[in-house]
């Protein structure tokens, strides 16, 4: 079971002193995050990508290559990768060259993300949105799969003898997951290339998800690459923790109130009662955690939204340490007793270079024919 933070990268005003932090902060507070992700024992810190205000991170991979320099074992992943309006191409070649710079511990999540005006910018109509998907994910994969690529589709031009550049580390691509909040066939594609699931259920009810992933483990299963309950599958989160529950709704109130996203509508309780958002104390959010396998099923990775809001970088630093030291060690350890032993292993480039070996060494065994009675004579 994999543990790590997201940022959704926003610029956002501090409801309780005033102050926008500029962009310049924001991105070194992402950088000051990742670090403390690593520093306390989690697994994975993510990135989101946008190209409007007020978010800063227009370049994940670009940040995810500075974080790698300054890290050594936590994977570096994206929450949303725009396979709509991003070149395939582009893609490969910079997803490639971070799992060179990282040494492998890179992976990502693709999506249409959630901003409409970001097709046009790049030329694209928002209601091509999942034909887009459909066909740059195929050319995608085509280009991490094979050394020589010959394609043609409706939205791009046509690629004659390409090779995408550098070839994906020990000829292994990153792991895919594919995420959605809302579309069917964004599981149905994770399910027929036995990609992972993100599905970030961080903004509704809980019911609305569980027809998503139930909808990719059965799919995953029918294409034949496991059982439905080994389907990879990955889950948002949110907290804010205090020594006990009524400081911790007194100091992230504010926050809530006025976040840009869910600010002056559902009141912090009835968000609360309905998402994965817990706030409260450290066994609060040790035990809510522990609910989303009730709900989801056995899963491999959880990811926690903790910047947002404009909660100041000591703020979230600390709640890092607090999660650290109070939930990581029980909250790993409960999952991993929880976990039947024919569970797929949460994602590593180890795990894909080992499966990625056996693979070659099974068709090399399938091909050597034994040899007939006659030709032994």
């Amino acid at each position: 079971m994999q543990f790590g933070v997201f940022t959704v990268s926003d610029i956002t005003r501090d409801p309780t002193t005033g102050r926008i932090p500029t962009e310049k902060e924001r991105i070194d507070a992402s950088v000051a995050i990742a670090k403390k992700v690593e520093e306390i024992g989690m697994d994975v810190f993510a990135l989101g990508e946008h190209h409007n205000r007020p978010f800063f991170s227009s370049s994940p991979t670009t940040t995810l290559a500075y974080i790698a320099a300054q890290t050594e074992r936590i994977i570096l992943s994206t929450t949303t990768t725009l396979i709509t309006t991003n070149d395939p191409v582009k893609i490969a070649e910079d997803f490639a060259m971070l799992q060179h710079l990282s040494n492998g511990r890179v992976d990502l999540v693709l999506g249409r993300g959630n901003t409409g005006p970001v097709y046009p910018w790049f030329g694209k109509n928002i209601q091509d949105s999942v034909n887009l998907t459909v066909e740059n994910y195929n050319l995608l994969r085509r280009l991490w799969d094979e050394d020589v690529v010959n394609w043609e589709g409706q939205f791009r031009t046509p690629l004659q003898n390409f090779t995408s550049t550098p070839r994906p580390l020990d000829e292994v691509a990153p792991f895919v997951w594919h995420g959605s909040i809302r579309t069917p066939q964004v599981a149905e594609i994770a399910a027929y290339y036995g990609d992972g699931f993100f599905a970030n259920n961080i903004f509704w009810p809980k019911e609305h998800y569980q027809q998503l992933i139930n909808l990719y483990r059965e799919r995953y299963e029918h294409y034949g690459h496991g059982k439905a309950h080994q389907a990879v599958v990955g889950l948002g989160g949110q907290f804010y923790m205090a020594k006990d529950s009524q400081q911790a709704v007194k100091e992230f109130r504010p926050y809530f109130d006025n976040a840009p996203v869910y600010g002056h509508g559902p009141s912090l309780e009835d968000f609360t009662a309905q998402t994965p958002l817990t706030v409260g104390s450290p066994q609060q959010v040790l035990e809510k955690t522990l609910t989303f396998q009730e709900y989801f099923g056995d899963y491999q990775r959880q990811l926690f939204l903790v910047d947002h809001a404009g909660l100041p970088l000591k703020t979230v630093l600390n709640q890092l340490d607090m999660f650290g030291e109070y939930v990581l060690p029980e909250l790993r350890k409960e999952m991993e007793s929880r976990a039947p032993a024919d569970l797929t292993p949460a994602p590593t480039h180890e795990g894909l270079v080992a499966a990625h070996r056996a693979k070659l060494d099974a068709e090399v065994f399938a091909s050597e024919e034994p040899k007939s009675v006659d030709q032994n004579r």
